[in-house]
Formats: C-alpha cells, sequence, structure tokens
C-alpha cells in the first residue's frame, strides 16, 4: 500500500509539472508584456502566475478608464465602447484560466507530495 501511494504521489508531482511547463510555455509564445503603468511587474514579460494575474488587472483598469468605469454589462448594445470592455473581458478571462491552470498544477504537486510522505511512513511502519 505504501508503494502504491508512492507511485501515485509521483504521478500526481509529474502531472502538475507538466502542467506548469504547457502553461508557462503557451503564456511565453503570445509574447505579452505587463503594462508599464501596472502595480507589479510593470514591463515584464507574461510567463506566470503573478505576471499573468498584474496583466489582466491592469487591463481591467484599461478597460473602465475606456468605458467610463462602466463594465461590459453596463453598457448600452450599440455603445461603440462595448467592443473594449468586451475584448478586455475575454483577455482577462484567459489570463485568469492561466492563474488558476498555475493554481491546480501547484495543488497537484503539493498532493502529490503528500501521497508520497504516506507512502513513504506506510512502509516504514509496515513490519
Amino acid at each position: 500500500m505504501g508503494l502504491l501511494s508512492m507511485l501515485s504521489g509521483l504521478l500526481l508531482i509529474i502531472a502538475g509539472a507538466v502542467t506548469w511547463y504547457v502553461v508557462t510555455d503557451e503564456l511565453n509564445a503570445q509574447n505579452i508584456t505587463v503594462a508599464e503603468d501596472a502595480d507589479w511587474f510593470a514591463g515584464e514579460k507574461v510567463q506566470g502566475p503573478l505576471t499573468a494575474y498584474s496583466q489582466a488587472e491592469i487591463i481591467d483598469k484599461h478597460a473602465l478608464e475606456s468605458t467610463g468605469g462602466k463594465t461590459y454589462a453596463e453598457l448600452d448594445r450599440e455603445d461603440p465602447l462595448r467592443e473594449v470592455a468586451m475584448n478586455a473581458s475575454f483577455l482577462r478571462a484567459s489570463l485568469f484560466t492561466s492563474v488558476v491552470a498555475y493554481g491546480v498544477a501547484l495543488f497537484a504537486m503539493g498532493m502529490g507530495l503528500l501521497w508520497i510522505l504516506l507512502g513513504w511512513s506506510l512502509r516504514k511502519l509496515a513490519p
């Protein structure tokens, strides 16, 4: 049982690491740079959860400035700024999806470590 737990843990760590790598690779391929007026990581390349979050926040700030503080849902259907708000919303959702993917990957790796430690403990306790 201990060995099975350890193997399961290893599988979770590998899956989490692969997910982290794939998301990072995809973000790098987009060549996104955090806006210069961002609160954090200004001018840095978006290639991780913190830079992705920072860019999503500054997109929201810029969109709200452009629309007079109104969100997509608050703008009239015929308002030409509605497209600006919609694009900002889509971009933010995409960046937040990557942030969530990083969180899931980190959770999987953490659970993998926990399963490895559990398996190691079971093997030590076994007669």
